[in-house]
């Protein structure tokens, strides 16, 4: 689908909400995590209204987190699938990053090898924090103290991972220009597709060059 002859469409607009949802939880689950995680960052409370309604709403904001990036992965787990394209791109990776030019790398789908490990990252991320936060929650079970230490332990872990991944996610984006107005639009130009996804572009354009 085209918008104009220079532009091809990449987000849905029901995409787009549902990535910048998951962006907007995902930071105020970061600050009000920080806030519980040591009393250096408590003052980020304030921003939830004080220590209890901060962490009344923190595990209501990780179930809405959770479920719209289920949505996510329902829909974009297909275009994740890693290909042996992806591997040799892997491979090459750290001479593109010296480099800062991906023009000599492995044609692509709609997302690069490193966005699939990061997709698939977040996948094991997010779903380690849903599992501990509900045994640390307590809402309406009691469980032994052992397993709360525990899934407290974890859940801290999986929030680092987590945290870290999105750190290079956005780092990403802001590196391969264009990227950021994608998922703000919905559009790339034909250029951009054709330097960084060479395989979706042809699939989307019909273009064999």
């Amino acid at each position: 689908m085209k918008r104009v002859h220079d532009q091809i469409h990449r987000y849905s607009a029901s995409e787009r909400v549902n990535h910048w949802t998951v962006a907007i939880c995902f930071v105020l689950l970061a600050l009000s995590g920080l806030a519980f995680f040591h009393p250096a960052f408590f003052f980020l409370t304030d921003l939830f209204g004080g220590g209890p309604w901060a962490r009344i709403l923190h595990p209501y904001i990780g179930l809405v987190l959770f479920i719209g990036f289920a949505l996510l992965v329902l829909r974009f787990w297909r275009h994740n699938l890693l290909e042996a394209r992806d591997k040799e791109w892997l491979k090459r990776a750290s001479d593109m990053i010296r480099s800062g030019d991906d023009a000599g790398m492995p044609e692509q789908g709609k997302y690069n090898g490193g966005q699939k490990l990061l997709f698939w990252g977040l996948v094991v991320g997010i779903a380690l924090l849903l599992l501990t936060g509900l045994v640390m929650w307590r809402a309406w079970w009691t469980p032994p103290i052992m397993l709360i230490r525990a899934a407290s332990l974890l859940h801290a872990v999986a929030a680092v991972w987590s945290i870290g991944l999105i750190i290079v996610h956005v780092y990403a984006a802001i590196w391969v220009r264009g990227s950021i107005h994608a998922m703000a639009r919905g559009w790339v130009s034909r250029a951009w597709a054709r330097q960084h996804h060479r395989a979706w572009y042809r699939k989307m354009t019909g273009d064999n060059r």
